[in-house]
């Protein structure tokens, strides 16, 4: 979701006044946030918290936990984001261009190419 959502804002902000075109649109924002991604985000955090519940450890191992949980973190804002720009969108009042999605829908994959770095070496 995370990764898909951003591309659907850029085809509504780009294609405004197509209106058939943007009740398509909207339908699969909604969906896609709704039944998809807000579902995700509490697997994660519950997976997420019970991890550290059963491993506290795991805070001695070095800071890439740390790092690794803060980009986590800013996914989780960005996902609420997401959230807030899918209402502005919604109710028409959304000044963010066509361009701002493209360039915003990277933020994901620079996260997550962190906390996989983070994961995979676990640098101390």
């Amino acid at each position: 979701m995370l990764f898909y959502q951003p591309r659907l804002y850029v085809y509504h902000q780009e294609h405004k006044e197509n209106s058939g075109f943007v009740d398509v649109v909207r339908i699969q924002e909604q969906k896609l946030y709704s039944f998809i991604g807000t579902p995700a985000l509490w697997a994660t955090v519950i997976s997420g918290a019970a991890m550290i519940f059963l491993l506290p450890e795991l805070f001695q191992s070095g800071v890439w936990l740390h790092i690794k949980l803060t980009a986590a973190l800013l996914m989780i804002a960005y996902h609420f984001s997401l959230g807030h720009y899918r209402k502005k969108l919604l109710d028409g009042s959304c000044t963010k261009s066509g361009k701002f999605f493209r360039a915003y829908n990277e933020v994901p994959t620079l996260l997550m190419i962190v906390i996989v770095i983070m994961v995979v070496v676990k640098p101390v």
